[in-house]
Formats: C-alpha cells, structure tokens, sequence
C-alpha cells in the first residue's frame, strides 16, 4: 500500500463528520486524489424522499466535475460506519462503495483513462482494502462504449 491510502482515508473521515444522515445513521467519507495532488471530498446527503438521497463518492465525483476536473481523478478513498450520538461514524470494518457508486466512479476512471485504486477503510482504525476499480465493477459500461474517453473527448472537454 502506498501513501495515498491513509491521506485519502483520513480526509474521507474528515469528509464524514459532515454527512447528512438522519435516516441511516450511516455516515460516509469519500475523497478524490486528483492529478495536481489536491484532494475533492463528499459526504452523504440524506433526503427525506429516500430515492434522492446521495451518496459519498457520488458528491465528490459531482463536484470535481463541476469544477471540470472529472478527468483529473487518480485515486479514491472511502470509510463509512453508524454515527454515535455526536454524528461521529464509528466501526473498524472497511466499506466499500455501492453499485450505483462504483458507475459513477467509473465515468471519472474512463474520461481520465486510468483504472482508479479504490481505497476502503473504516470509520476507525487502520483497516484499509485496497482494489482497483475494474475488480469491483468488471466488464463496466462506460463512456468509451459511446466512443467518448480520454482519446475521444465529449463536448464538455477543455
């Protein structure tokens, strides 16, 4: 395991301490290491009409794209647990991102033609598994199936 796993879990827990998860109680991080170093984080965000709610990675995908920075992506990290009384997530076991999740993550690994290591770990602890993007979701359709990518650009390209 290299040196972006625990800075990339360590800001996804620092992302999990804003999550808006009244429902669950299951507060996630996800943190986005992107080509220039700097890191894009998400929370949860809960919603009172369940289908709309929103998860970790899918925030933080959003928001590196709404700064146009969706190929930028290099690395993800992600932790999860039940939130305490404070809000805090708490638990030693490691998550890893949903299906749903794991599309979306897949769009940003595409655009920047690099198969993404996913880092997952707990809400406490040092448990860290580490996979590549294409071991969670083999066989993914993608934006390359659309002949758009890294080498065929969509018009939201720079």
């Amino acid at each position: 395991m290299n040196d972006e796993a625990p800075r990339l879990i360590a800001a996804a827990r620092e992302a999990a301490r804003h999550a808006h998860a009244p429902y669950s109680r299951f507060a996630v991080g996800a943190a986005l290491l992107m080509t220039d170093g700097s890191i894009v984080t998400g929370a949860n965000m809960e919603n009172a009409s369940y289908g709309l709610s929103l998860c970790a990675e899918t925030v933080a995908v959003a928001t590196a794209s709404a700064a146009g920075r969706l190929r930028d992506v290099v690395a993800v990290g992600v932790i999860g647990g039940a939130m305490d009384a404070d809000g805090r997530a708490t638990g030693v076991q490691p998550v890893s991102p949903c299906g749903r999740c794991r599309q979306v993550l897949n769009e940003a690994a595409q655009m920047g033609g690099r198969d993404l290591p996913v880092h997952c770990g707990a809400a406490e602890g040092d448990a860290i598994r580490s996979y590549r993007l294409s071991e969670l979701l083999p066989d993914a359709f993608g934006p390359l199936d659309l002949g758009i990518g890294r080498d065929h650009p969509g018009p939201d390209s720079k």
